[in-house]
Order: C-alpha cells, then structure tokens, then sequence
C-alpha cells in the first residue's frame, strides 16, 4: 500500500482550516493545519516528505507572499497553492512572482479545489540525479553581459544589479539547461510552473517578455530567448545572428 500524500495547510481561519482538512482526508490525504506562517516555515524545514502546500496570504505576523518567498529561497520546491480572498490581477502576479504554482480564490467550489490538489500531486516530481547535476554545474552563468549566481540569486546585467523573482529565475534556468532546444509552452507548464501542460494560461508569455526586458538589449528584436513560431521558444547564450 502507497503512503498516502502529505498536505500541510496554512490558514488562521480556524473553520475554514478544518473544513479542507476534514475533505482532504476524505480523499485519503495525510493532512497537518497550522495557523501562521512562522510556524509553517519552521514546520516544512523538518518536513522532507511534504508533497503540497494550501496556503492563505493574509496570515498573522507574516504574510503568505513572505511565507512563500522563502520557501523558494530556502530551495525547496514542494507545490504551493494559495487560496486567497485577494480577487485583483496585482495579487494574483504577485503570489505567482513568489513561487506559487497555482492561485485559487475564496471562495471556491470544492471541485475544482480537489481537482487542483489532484492536478499538482499528480505533475509535481523531483528532478532527476542527472537534471540535479546539470543544474549544480550551472550554478553561475554569463550570457549577453549578464552574470546570473543561482545559489546567491544575485542578477547583474551589463554592471547593474537586477532584482529577479524566484519564478523568471527558475524560467531562465530552465532555458539554460535545455540551450539550443525548442521548450514547448506545454512543457514549460509542466517543468517550470508545475502544472498540467494543457491549462490555458498565458503566464509563460508573460514571464518570457520580462526576461526579454532585462536581458535583451533590444527586447522587440530578441537574440537569445527567441520565439519558434508555432512550436514553442529557444535559449541561444551566444545570440543568433541578425
């Protein structure tokens, strides 16, 4: 017999909380409910074996959006979902800029809730040994009159220091270690955003002209993170030739 999934929610609202953990167990999830992002950090840095997080953003102490952050800064990439009363567009970006994969509004239909949970349990997977190696051997990059450290998350292109998201960061590696190749936008969903690959969403296209804005010295005429017309996008570190 498997070992069923292990969810930890994140949310103060105490009838809420026990509500998703009473439907979430009966689904057959190991489910733990905490209350406050402290104790949520502190939780899933002795929790190896965590497989998703429900988080809500408006938290006492500290908000989701810093919750999430730093998980992703700690390194570790257990599926985030927030759900949220937060209904703008600003919001939404902004859990995803911090590393969530999904981002669900209160209230919800329970449904489509429990089909999220399925959704991402089911594309979410470690990266293997050799992915793993690739990436460690790629710790430090140079491109373009960039300078990428993805240990530190330092950013400096052409003698500026950048700011970049823990998501553009995951985006761009992602290109790097696949360099030459075309990433279709399925694949990009499923290995960047962790998400099924046939969910309509324009978030990679986003996400891909804000790297173009930083890194490309003429962002309407790219040369290193090009478009394939048709089929996907293409890394090139050394620029194709106009």
């Amino acid at each position: 017999m498997s070992t069923p999934k292990h969810i930890l929610i994140v949310e103060d609202e105490e009838h809420l909380a026990k509500g998703i953990k009473y439907n979430l167990e009966a689904e057959g999830y190991r489910v733990t409910a905490l209350g406050d992002g402290a104790s949520a950090l502190r939780y899933v840095e002795n929790s190896p074996q965590l497989d998703l997080i429900i988080l809500d953003l408006m938290l006492p102490g500290m908000s989701g959006y810093a919750v999430c952050e730093s998980i992703r800064d700690a390194g570790r990439n257990v599926p985030v979902l927030i759900l949220s009363a937060r209904t703008l567009a600003e919001d939404r970006a902004r859990g995803f800029d911090v590393g969530a994969n999904q981002y669900m509004m209160k209230p919800f239909d329970l449904d489509e809730f429990l089909s999220r949970v399925k959704n991402l349990l089911r594309w979410h997977r470690p990266r293997d040994p050799a992915q793993e190696a690739r990436s460690a051997a790629r710790a430090r990059f140079e491109f373009a009159g960039a300078t990428i450290d993805f240990d530190s998350f330092e950013v400096n292109v052409r003698g500026r220091p950048v700011r970049m998201t823990h998501l553009e960061l995951k985006l761009l590696r992602y290109f790097i270690e696949n360099e030459g190749r075309v990433v279709t936008r399925h694949e990009l969903l499923e290995n960047v955003w962790e998400m099924p690959g046939n969910i309509a969403t324009r978030a990679p296209d986003q996400f891909i002209r804000r790297l173009r804005k930083t890194f490309e010295p003429n962002p309407a005429r790219p040369r290193h993170i090009l478009t394939v017309r048709d089929a996907g996008y293409r890394f090139v570190a050394g620029g194709e030739d106009e």
